[in-house]
């Protein structure tokens, strides 16, 4: 099987950790206009609301992280999270499964939007 991405978590994790940079680049451009401080402040309040914007998607994640299911990889033998009916592991990107039915599947994503339908 195919995988498609990484992990949920980890996916999660890693936009948190772009909307850090992101908020110190528009700070740093913020810098080269010393000369207008309006524009300046303001960048520097954007960047400000990026950062703390990350912080909290990282308090959210881990609040998430703590009442996911952990269970043990079939292929590297190595604990994960499962987040949703279907994942792929953190360390392999093993696809598991939550449910039965879609046991011996192709791995989609989106068994896991309540939209869509399992026929």
């Amino acid at each position: 099987m195919a995988t498609k991405g990484m992990n949920k978590i980890n996916r999660i994790r890693t936009f948190a950790l772009s909307l850090v940079f992101i908020g110190i680049f528009i700070m740093y451009i913020g810098l080269f206009f010393d000369s207008s401080p309006i524009i300046m402040t303001i960048t520097m309040i954007l960047g400000f609301i990026f950062v703390i914007a990350s912080s909290g998607v990282y308090f959210w994640i881990g609040m998430i992280s703590t009442s996911t299911v952990k269970v043990e990889c079939p292929n590297c033998g190595k604990i994960t999270k499962v987040l949703g009916k279907v994942d792929v592991c953190m360390y392999c990107d093993e696809p598991l499964t939550m449910d039965p039915e879609l046991e011996g599947k192709e791995f989609d994503p989106k068994y896991n939007r309540k939209s869509h339908n399992n026929t």
